[in-house]
């Protein structure tokens, strides 16, 4: 009973490696320990929008686009399997609408709106409303002017803020 004791306590028990598993450390960009944690290499090489202004530049880029479309702006509940375009090949299809307020920077955002009430189905290709279509929200970096009201005078400020906005939509039963 001792020696069993020792022997579990020593690890002598658990199964060996099974052949082509090496020991030790693993190689660069292998998971760091735990569960949580991303692969060290994605961590390292992570770069999110270097500068503000990158950021609102691809915005305004968005924006640009969904102004200058020549796409009619449909609000029908289709899907469309031969455009490339995610948010027509979903079965929950979205739209894109500008979202402006003239006190945020920048003042315009693209967002998300559902094309249908229900879902489509995947094999009849036709609204189920047995099903429902909900936007998916997210969170985006933005500022916010901050000007003094009248009568009192003086410079605006501004504050780094997050605003919740529509990215997409998704099917829920």
């Amino acid at each position: 009973m001792f020696l069993l004791t020792i022997s579990i306590f020593l690890g002598l028990g658990q199964p060996r490696n099974p052949k082509g598993k090496r020991k030790g450390p693993g190689r660069p960009g292998t998971l760091a320990p735990g569960p949580h944690q991303l692969p060290l290499d994605l961590v390292s090489r992570a770069k999110p929008y270097a500068r503000m202004e990158e950021y609102e530049r691809n915005l305004a880029e968005m924006v640009a686009q969904l102004r200058n479309s020549s796409e009619p702006a449909r609000r029908k509940c289709e899907v469309n399997l031969q455009l490339w375009l995610s948010n027509k090949r979903s079965l929950s299809p979205w739209g894109y609408s500008i979202n402006h307020d003239p006190s945020r920077i920048p003042a315009d955002l693209p967002e998300a709106r559902c094309l249908c009430l229900g879902c489509v189905n995947p094999f009849t290709m036709q609204e189920d409303r047995s099903m429902v279509s909900v936007p998916v929200f997210s969170q985006v970096p933005v500022r916010r002017r901050l000007c003094p009201l009248p009568p009192r005078t003086g410079p605006c400020r501004q504050r780094a803020v997050m605003e919740t906005i529509a990215v997409g939509c998704t099917c829920i039963f």
